[in-house]
């Protein structure tokens, strides 16, 4: 589909209109404040969402696989790997081999990464209300609409 002008053509009349531009725009903001708030702490964002879903996972049935907490993440698996490595490393995380999968690592948060999380935690939290703060009483929507969001199967 095309416009008069021979242009191609949009089901929006204003560029604000596109659910993806504004979803890309929130997206980068977000980053932005998130970055902000983990600097203090030395770590990326891939980084700590790591070192918090090991916690909770942790905390919620054991120390969990790389491959769970990957799956858990939605990050890569392999990614995932180089960053456990690099955490571990750090001395935030270990790794001990699965005594049911000798292929498999399983992993911890150490107690100096139990200690950096939760000042993370407490910044990341901070960060995520100031950022959704503006949704106000709309907040519940746009929590239920994220989570149908990140639950649709995407091609």
């Amino acid at each position: 589909m095309s416009d008069p002008a021979g242009g191609p053509a949009s089901a929006f009349e204003a560029a604000d209109a596109s659910p993806g531009l504004l979803l890309w725009r929130a997206t980068l903001a977000w980053q932005r404040a998130m970055r902000a708030a983990l600097a203090p702490h030395d770590l990326t964002h891939v980084q700590f969402v790591l070192l918090a879903s090991a916690w909770w996972l942790g905390e919620h049935g054991g120390p969990p696989s790389q491959q769970r907490l990957a799956a858990h993440a939605g990050t890569d698996p392999m990614m995932t790997s180089q960053v456990v490595r690099r955490l571990a490393a750090a001395g935030l995380l270990e790794r001990t081999p699965d005594p049911a999968d000798s292929r498999a690592r399983l992993v911890a948060l150490t107690p100096s990464g139990r200690t950096v999380l939760e000042g993370a935690l407490r910044d990341v939290e901070a960060a995520d209300a100031a950022y959704f703060a503006p949704a106000g009483a709309d907040a519940p929507a746009l929590l239920a609409a994220l989570r149908a969001l990140g639950a649709a199967r995407h091609p």
